[in-house]
C-alpha cells in the first residue's frame, strides 16, 4: 500500500470513529474526497480485518479500532492501555504486585504484571502459561463462563470427581461475590485475588489480579478484594466507553 493509501485508512477510521450510526459509500466519499471505487476499497479492507461492517440497508459502521478486542483474535493492545492507570494505583493502593490476565485456550496468559515498591514481594514469569482453575485470574474468568463452556472446561481439566467440584465451588463462589480468592497458588507459598474485566455485552474477557505472600493475602483478603473489584470495574468501564459503537448488522459487500 501507497503511503497515500495509508493515510487514507487512517483518515477514514478517524472519521467512522466519530459517528455512532452507519454511514453510506457516497457520505464517506464526499467527506474523504475519494472516487467511491477508492472508497469501496478501503471498506473492503476494513471490513475483511474485522473494523467495520455492513448492515442490510447498506450503511457502513465502525466496530472497532486496532488493538481493541475482538472474538478470535489477541489483540490486547486497548486492554492494556486502558488498564495501565488502574492497575498502577491498584498496586499503589495494595503494596501487592498486579497483573492484567486473560485466558487462552483454556489457559491463563499474563498480559503485564507491576511490582509494588516494598522489599518483599511476590513476582512470576508471565510468559509461562498456567491452568485456568490453579490460579485466581482463571477461576475470575472462568466465572464468566456459561454451564455447557464450564462443564467443557471441567472435563478436559479435572482429573477427578473431588477436583472437579473443587473447582465448581471456587467457580460458584466468585460467580457470588464478583472476586475470586486463591490461597493455594502455583507458586509455593504465594496466594491471590482476582475480579473480572467485562466488556460492552458484559461478557468476561480479562481480569485483575493482585497475588503476594500467602500470609499477606490472608491478613487483608477484604481489603485487596474491594481494590480488585473496583479495580477490573473501572478498566470494564472505560472498555464500554471506548466501545460505545455497537455493531450493525452483518451484511455483503
Amino acid at each position: 500500500m501507497s503511503g497515500r493509501g495509508a493515510e487514507r485508512i487512517l483518515d477514514l477510521l478517524e472519521w467512522l470513529s466519530a459517528r455512532s450510526d452507519g454511514v453510506s459509500l457516497t457520505e464517506i466519499a464526499l467527506a474523504l474526497d475519494v472516487p467511491k471505487s477508492s472508497g469501496l476499497l478501503l471498506l473492503r479492507l476494513l471490513t475483511e480485518r474485522g473494523y467495520v461492517e455492513r448492515s442490510k440497508n447498506g450503511a457502513y459502521a465502525l466496530v472497532r479500532l486496532p488493538g481493541e478486542v475482538r472474538s478470535g483474535t489477541e489483540a490486547w493492545g486497548t486492554l492494556l492501555r486502558l488498564s495501565e492507570a488502574p492497575l498502577r494505583e491498584a498496586v499503589e493502593a495494595s503494596n501487592e504486585t498486579g497483573f492484567v490476565a486473560v485466558m487462552e485456550d483454556a489457559r491463563i496468559r499474563y498480559l503485564t504484571k507491576r511490582l509494588p515498591l516494598r522489599e518483599i514481594r511476590y513476582d512470576r514469569d508471565i510468559t509461562h502459561l498456567r491452568q485456568a482453575h490453579l490460579v485466581a485470574s482463571g477461576l475470575a474468568i472462568l466465572s464468566g463462563f456459561d454451564d455447557a463452556s464450564l462443564d467443557a472446561y471441567l472435563d478436559a481439566a479435572a482429573p477427578t470427581p473431588e477436583a472437579r467440584a473443587d473447582i465448581l465451588a471456587a467457580v460458584t463462589e466468585a460467580r457470588a461475590t464478583g472476586c475470586a480468592v486463591n490461597l493455594k497458588g502455583v507458586v509455593e507459598g504465594a496466594a491471590g485475588v482476582a475480579a473480572p474485566i467485562r466488556d460492552t455485552d458484559g461478557r468476561i474477557v480479562a481480569a485483575i489480579n493482585l497475588s503476594g505472600p500467602r500470609e499477606r493475602i490472608v491478613a487483608h483478603v477484604a481489603e485487596l478484594t474491594d481494590i480488585a473489584i473496583r479495580t477490573a470495574q473501572r478498566v470494564s468501564e472505560e472498555l464500554a466507553r471506548r466501545n460505545r459503537i455497537r455493531p450493525a448488522s452483518k451484511g455483503g459487500i
